[in-house]
């Protein structure tokens, strides 16, 4: 393993050990910021659908790379508790969207609300220029990963 490989191999270690302690806890405490109102899950498919109106379930799974028998016991849930509601499209009626009722977008502003103050708690350790020297190469890792983009 030449010098360049083992630079490289080590800020991978570090990455994999930021990201592990980041993740893990920080979802761990918006799991129990959110915990009265819907899981992570359940929080994560509620903002997908605040932010894409009139989705679909197959969206919604490949959104998540999950199957959609998944996303469907998840919306199900949601439905039954009146924060999702279903509209089968006018057309085709096997397409079936789904959209926030008002309860729902009630408790996802709440939701969004407790995160926000409870990441900016954090937040306050650095500078805006630091956040955005932050932010923007990690949205390029989201971007390249998104498109499966592996570099070959």
């Amino acid at each position: 393993m030449n010098e360049l490989d083992r630079k490289s191999w080590q800020l991978v270690e570090r990455y994999m050990a930021a990201y592990f302690i980041l993740f893990k806890r920080l979802n761990a405490q918006i799991d129990e910021v959110i915990q009265d109102d819907a899981t992570l899950d359940q929080y994560q498919i509620i903002a997908y659908i605040a932010t894409h109106e009139n989705g679909t379930s197959t969206e919604l799974a490949e959104a998540f790379s999950v199957g959609k028998s998944s996303i469907t016991a998840i919306i199900t849930r949601l439905v039954d508790r009146g924060i999702v509601e279903r509209t089968r499209d006018v057309q085709d009626r096997r397409v079936v969207y789904l959209s926030l009722t008002e309860r729902g977008r009630t408790i996802f502003s709440k939701m969004q609300g407790s995160i926000m103050d409870m990441l900016s708690s954090y937040m306050v350790h650095f500078t805006k220029e630091e956040i955005e020297g932050f932010i923007r190469p990690f949205e390029k890792l989201a971007k390249l990963v998104e498109e499966g983009n592996l570099g070959t």
